[in-house]
């Protein structure tokens, strides 16, 4: 099962049928995904399952319904063992840009976590989960598929968050800043410390 979020609300891709209780039912090949997201966006879905009988299906199916938009991000960790956010937008959140053509997955991550955070002397040491949300751009929908690692670095300046790209703020938060930060935060972030929790 794919967790997709749209506005913050979950759009869950199955194989899965379930009987309908606090959600709607769509079948995937069939579904006109773009009516779908409008009502997310509306508030008239609070939660909707795309079924798909095939698993190895279900995602190469949406894809072929939205153009999808890669990215790169990473959880960064310190020498003190604390984790990098950005402000943006009133939220928090982990650095994260779009791929470049011609640029492998893990360059993007580390290039956009310098860019938007003017941290360096990273290094990665894992490969995390993706994440999926929909957006909306110059009045087209589009799927992004984040790929996130974690990263360690031994910076010791001050983090510089990338004005152009409206950071208002980067800060080291630890495991209570996190937290607090977590409930201002999106789900996608959100699910990614679920990941880490022992």
């Amino acid at each position: 099962m794919y967790k997709v979020f749209v506005n913050d609300k979950p759009l869950f891709l199955t194989n899965q049928i379930f009987k309908e209780t606090d959600f709607q039912l769509f079948l995937l090949e069939s579904a006109d995904i773009k009516q779908i997201i409008v009502k997310i966006f509306q508030n008239k879905i609070q939660k909707a399952y795309l079924y798909h009988p095939d698993e190895k299906e279900i995602l190469k199916t949406l894809k072929t319904k939205l153009p999808v938009q890669k990215a790169g991000g990473g959880l960064v960790y310190n020498k003190k063992n604390e984790v990098l956010f950005i402000f943006r937008n009133g939220k928090w959140d982990l650095p994260k840009g779009g791929i470049e053509k011609g640029e492998e997955i893990e360059y993007t991550a580390l290039r956009e976590v310098e860019e938007e955070t003017g941290v360096n002397k990273l290094v990665i040491t894992d490969k995390l989960q993706k994440t999926y949300h929909i957006f909306k751009r110059n009045g087209r929908y589009k799927l992004k598929i984040t790929h996130w690692f974690e990263m360690r670095t031994s910076f010791e300046g001050t983090p510089q968050g990338q004005l152009e790209e409206g950071i208002e703020k980067v800060a080291w938060l630890g495991p209570d800043e996190i937290k607090e930060a977590l409930k201002n935060s999106y789900e996608n972030i959100k699910l990614l410390f679920e990941e880490k929790a022992p």
